[in-house]
């Protein structure tokens, strides 16, 4: 199974995506992390990617395609895949699209996780991690709040708040993705493969409707 999680920022879909990347036993690619992985591995495009990162600028989507490309040629993807963060855009998302026909693979389910948007800046602002890269254990000053404040339930760490999760940049975001994700539901609705889940609510529910959908489906690789 092929699957791809949309939603604005602040949804949830990192989250979930590793929830149920345990529950069907598929690797989560989330970009970001793959854009660190690869560039700590040296790989050709992780080595592409670097040189642009340490000029400051967006790496390119032709070089993003490039990581992806590597990950998806390796046996852990041979059986499926949960892409989250990319495609953020329809030029992307046509890109993607080459991509997996190289490879003779098709999108499973497009899942649009939908949230208020008045819900959105609250979620993002109160998100906190744990500075220890070891662990990187999320945490939410409202909704998953640590037992000591600032300090990691699990390791004793101190918390950070991600520069981008900060409020005078969260409106930036949003308008973003507005303009350039959101479209990527009607380019996907097309084909007939979105789902759309209310990702509004306590993650333990959200991630009951997911489960369910995904056991509905019953879509294999």
């Amino acid at each position: 199974m092929q699957i791809l999680f949309l939603g604005a920022p602040g949804a949830g879909k990192g989250t979930q995506c590793k929830r149920i990347a345990t529950q069907l036993d598929l690797p989560h690619l989330s970009s970001g992390d793959l854009l660190r992985e690869a560039v700590k591995a040296g790989t050709a495009a992780g080595a592409k990617a670097k040189s642009f990162m340490d000029q400051g600028v967006l790496v390119p989507d032709e070089v993003l395609i490039d990581m992806f490309r590597e990950k998806l040629a390796q046996p852990e993807c041979k059986g499926g895949f949960i892409l989250d963060g990319f495609p953020r855009n329809v030029a992307q998302a046509e890109a993607l699209d080459k991509l997996l026909a190289e490879i003779k693979k098709d999108l499973s389910v497009v899942v649009d996780l939908t949230v208020d948007f008045s819900k959105l800046k609250e979620r993002i602002t109160g998100r906190r991690l744990c500075a220890n890269k070891a662990c990187n254990a999320p945490y939410h000053l409202k909704f998953a709040a640590p037992k000591v404040e600032n300090k990691c339930d699990l390791c004793g760490s101190e918390l950070y708040q991600r520069s981008d999760d900060k409020e005078e940049l969260v409106e930036a975001r949003l308008k973003t993705y507005s303009e350039q994700t959101a479209p990527l539901t009607a380019y996907y609705s097309k084909r007939n493969i979105l789902k759309e889940v209310d990702g509004n609510g306590e993650a333990d529910a959200i991630y009951a409707k997911l489960s369910d959908l995904f056991k509905s489906l019953k879509v294999h690789a």
